[in-house]
């Protein structure tokens, strides 16, 4: 499928990652196991979901900038994004993050970005490209499979509080 009209996809610049951020929190807060896991221990964690998973695209964009693709609008707005990274000795691709803002979504835009992603993955020498979500993702569940990928395992995440103590700031510390 091709890009849809009025958008184009490029390679991520590091100015667009508090535009990734800020799409990231509108569209992953109901399908987030980070989100679970505050809803299940509040106030358990330092921060917030939103607070971690926004920390995650960032990883995303330092680790591997080259496997972020992003997709902007005729202004040059960023309306989406795909993150990916490669591993070599494995040969397996892996596709961490994709999202697309509320203003450009049911357009194909994310079909578009996971469509990109793979073909950067296959000439990077990846055989195999792996993509997850959760149960509850019915929009992750019906596009994946759209796509050629086939689950080959389901997984189930335990969380257990180890202490009832607030949390704290561990930054710059070595008790962390």
């Amino acid at each position: 499928m091709p890009v849809p009209s009025g958008y184009r996809i490029r390679p991520f610049e590091p100015g667009d990652l508090p535009t990734l951020q800020a799409i990231t929190v509108e569209t992953f807060g109901p399908v987030s196991i980070d989100r679970a896991i505050d809803d299940a221990f509040p106030g358990a964690l330092p921060g917030s979901w939103a607070d971690r998973k926004t920390q995650a695209i960032a990883d995303d964009c330092r680790i591997e900038p080259e496997g972020v693709l992003v997709a902007v609008d005729a202004e040059g707005a960023v309306a989406g994004y795909v993150t990916s990274r490669t591993n070599s000795a494995t040969r397996i691709g892996w596709i961490p993050n994709l999202a697309v803002g509320q203003g450009s979504r049911r357009l194909g835009l994310g079909r578009a970005l996971l469509e990109a992603c793979k073909e950067r993955l296959l000439t990077c020498g990846m055989v195999v490209a792996k993509i997850e979500t959760l149960e509850h993702n019915e929009i992750g569940r019906a596009l994946y499979p759209s796509l050629g990928f086939v689950e080959i395992a389901r997984q189930v995440h335990y969380i257990a509080r180890l202490t009832d103590e607030a949390p704290q700031d561990c930054e710059g510390s070595e008790a962390c």
